[in-house]
């Protein structure tokens, strides 16, 4: 039985954000919860969540359309909306006998063989189903989404001893390929796989921070980057989240696990870290959602100042970025960071040495293998690494001789792997060490498959050091970027040239993608800065042509190009995306021009091609200017989407372009979409536009005028949006001459070329490079 609809039970922050993502599949969502005493509105919890989720960023619906797809109610008066549904989710609070109550309600009204799951992570599967009809434990299961549901991957399942395989395998693929879930199966233990070991791992991170007299600011640069961790830290992290929150999920480990576990040997109820942090609750400083946390933002004088928090004291000052040699070794990796002598390296190894030594203890009680582990915090945490790929990369002899020298034990686990890799490629595969000590080779889900899969043992039909072309099989290529941040420079410009004569090498259909988190930044300013400083101007005019032939040679290729972004696509990276035939895009893209932010115009073809397609656009409004309005107003504000779904808005996605919510899917799904369309392939014809000429251009210029006037937009701002004007109403026309691709290029080339020679533009651009962030001069 396929999942066609879905009920949400608990209109909180996880269930409300449930059903949005749910809707965000395409899929019909029911929100129920309580009736709130004395409330006018019977429905005002689960109105109120969806109302609430429209303004909240990050936003948990990929586009305010989606909210349409979710029908609110209460537990009272709608309960028998969840009788068509084919999954139920229980997100209410977590006490078992709420629980089991609602439970009994639902399976009087669920229709049979409907799925019913619970979003716990704190309460075991089998206390949760003591004393239920055999009925309902057939269908029942733990599904723990991580927060937010909508950007984080990982999606924890659990089964119980009555649990029925086809329900388990029904959530599997529903979770995977219409959620985009990384799935993990975990056994009923307490935590699961990503809160079991992130919460210890929270813990000793916070406690050694105070053990070695460490500042907030020093701990947070070890434990973060420098240890694959995200930027925020691990104390900028518990402000994020809420310093309230600690507390709980201690309590709650506390409770759950035996005194022998190494969490409950770590805890100390009399160490400072628990009474500063209670301290720090009782007065409010929760984190970022109360008055300050660990670090709080201070807005005297009219600045805003970031400061950090004393753990001694209390008082705050001016957060400092620290000055550690650790953090700098950690450049050549985690053994050189773990074995620098100053406080970073002590307080990285005292993190590593117990966070992987519980990992390990743990292989076979919480997961099967150690891929399991590995992806629960790499999606539920948001690692770079897991930490088997922390240990392989430190290597495991090493390790172990380490925690023999420091007097630690040394799991069983690693007793058996020895001074063998964790993991390792023989040829073409990918090989990980079973529980056994023995190696098996990674599964891969059918579909589901990477780049590196393919790269692994082979090599590129071609390659230079900024892009590649591999053979996907079947007739398909594959071009991938690869320099830093896929940022555009000439070898990718030469590549891009190059695999638009693919069919000679025997090739049926082009996919441009990688495994990369964003497909790319746009063009190296970089080298636009160096070259204009150098008044190379014909350097940078031969740039431009180059780069906008190789993109119309792509696009009138005589074979289909499917463009799989992921990530961001940005400027030039979006005019790669622009010149394909279809588009096949990881639902989390985030695409846009947005040139105008180093005070310049697309000269790729950009303009050329949203004017093309606002001006062919069968549903676009009458007369040529309400559809040139919106490609003027993208483009002048940079505007990027904040989905894939809602890049359709800017016409970045055209009707038949596709999306693919499971970033391991994005690749396969774009070689089967190129193979559709290779059968009977034919080059689409060169398109022109009747386009309304100097009018126009007068038109917008006024409106930009206009927001100058009101501070809404700098002087420069108006300089730099006269040129887009130019382009996009076609230059010196009018709305009864053809205006052709060619033409709309030359245009593009003579805008950049103007506004490039600008030092203004320089300004902006070496503000760019210096600072990521843009300049309104």
């Amino acid at each position: 039985m396929a999942i066609e609809k879905v009920a949400v039970i608990g209109a909180g922050v996880m269930g409300a954000a449930i059903a949005a993502h749910v809707a965000n599949a395409g899929i019909p969502a029911v929100l129920l919860d309580i009736v709130p005493e004395g409330a006018d509105n019977r429905n005002t919890l689960a109105e109120g969540a969806v109302a609430k989720m429209l303004k909240t960023k990050p936003a948990p619906f990929m586009h305010k359309r989606n909210a349409k797809l979710v029908t609110t109610g209460n537990l009272e008066d709608n309960l028998d909306l969840v009788a068509d549904c084919d999954w139920i989710v229980e997100a209410i609070i977590e006490r078992p006998d709420l629980k089991q109550d609602l439970y009994t309600k639902l399976d009087g009204v669920r229709k049979k063989g409907s799925i019913v799951t619970s979003n716990t992570s704190t309460i075991p599967l089998k206390t949760l189903m003591a004393g239920m009809p055999d009925s309902l434990q057939r269908d029942f299961a733990i599904t723990h989404f991580f927060n937010p549901p909508r950007y984080m991957r990982l999606f924890e399942l659990v089964k119980g001893e009555q649990t029925r395989e086809d329900a388990i395998e029904e959530l599997r693929q529903f979770a995977d390929v219409s959620l985009g879930k990384e799935v993990v199966d975990c056994y009923d233990t307490p935590g699961f796989i990503g809160n079991r070991i992130g919460i210890y791992w929270s813990f000793v991170a916070i406690k050694s921070a105070f053990d070695l007299d460490m500042s907030v600011e020093e701990a947070d640069a070890v434990c973060g980057k420098p240890m694959g961790i995200p930027s925020t830290g691990i104390f900028g992290l518990g402000d994020l989240t809420g310093i309230d929150l600690g507390p709980k999920v201690n309590e709650s480990m506390l409770n759950e696990l035996p005194e022998s576990d190494p969490f409950c040997q770590e805890y100390d109820a009399d160490h400072p870290m628990v009474a500063t942090i209670a301290k720090m609750i009782d007065e409010g400083y929760t984190g970022r959602k109360g008055k300050g946390g660990f670090y709080r933002m201070n807005k005297e004088g009219g600045k805003k100042t970031k400061e950090a928090r004393n753990l001694k004291t209390g008082e705050y000052a001016k957060a400092e970025k620290p000055n550690l040699k650790s953090v700098k070794a950690a450049r050549k990796g985690l053994r050189a960071l773990v074995e620098t002598d100053d406080v970073g390296g002590r307080y990285a190894w005292s993190i590593l040495s117990k966070v992987i030594s519980y990992s390990a203890s743990l292989v076979g009680e919480i997961a099967d293998d150690i891929i399991a582990i590995d992806s629960a915090m790499k999606t539920g945490y948001a690692w770079k690494y897991g930490p088997f790929e922390q240990l392989n990369q430190m290597g495991v002899q090493y390790f172990i001789d380490r925690l023999e020298a420091d007097g630690m034990p040394v799991p069983a686990f690693l007793k058996k792997v020895g001074d063998r890799p964790l993991y390792k490629e023989e040829g073409t595969d990918a090989l990980y060490m079973t529980v056994d000590g023995e190696y098996a080779v990674v599964p891969v889900a059918e579909g589901a498959w990477t780049l590196a899969d393919i790269k692994r043992g082979n090599e590129p039909v071609m390659s230079n050091r900024g892009a590649s072309i591999w053979d996907l099989g079947d007739g398909v290529a594959c071009l991938e970027l690869h320099t830093k941040m896929n940022s555009i420079d000439q070898d990718i410009v030469t590549m891009l040239g190059q695999a638009s004569k693919l069919n000679k090498k025997g090739f049926k259909a082009l996919v441009i993608g990688h495994d990369a988190d964003n497909f790319s930044v746009g063009a190296n300013v970089g080298l636009a800065l160096f070259a204009a400083n150098a008044a190379m101007w014909p350097v940078i005019e031969n740039s431009i042509s180059e780069g906008q032939n190789a993109l119309m040679k792509l696009k009138y290729a005589p074979f289909p190009v499917v463009a799989a972004p992921a990530g961001m696509a940005l400027g030039g990276g979006c005019e790669i995306v622009l010149a394909a035939d279809a588009v096949q895009a990881h639902a989390e893209s985030y695409m846009g021009l947005v040139e105008v932010g180093v005070g310049v115009i697309p000269g790729f073809g950009g303009c050329k091609e949203l004017v093309m397609r606002a001006m062919h656009n069968k549903r676009r409004p009458g007369g040529a200017m309400p559809a040139l309005s919106g490609v003027f107003e993208a483009i002048s504000t940079a505007k990027v989407s904040t989905s894939a779904a809602e890049a359709r808005d800017q016409l970045i996605l055209r009707e038949g372009d596709e999306i693919t919510m499971n970033r391991k899917r994005v690749l396969a799904d774009a070689k089967k979409k190129a193979l559709q369309l290779a059968e009977g392939y034919e080059a689409p014809e060169r398109q022109e536009a009747y386009l309304p000429g100097p009018s126009a251009a007068a038109a917008f210029d006024m409106a930009v005028s206009g927001f100058v006037t009101m501070g809404r937009a700098t002087a420069y701002d108006a300089v730099v949006s006269e040129q887009v004007a130019k382009v996009l109403s076609g230059g010196d026309t009018d709305i009864t001459e053809p205006v052709t691709e060619k033409r709309l290029l030359e245009l593009e080339q003579e805008g950049f070329m103007t506004l490039i020679r600008n030092h203004k533009t320089l300004d902006r651009i070496e503000h760019m490079l210096t600072t990521g962030k843009p300049l309104r001069n």
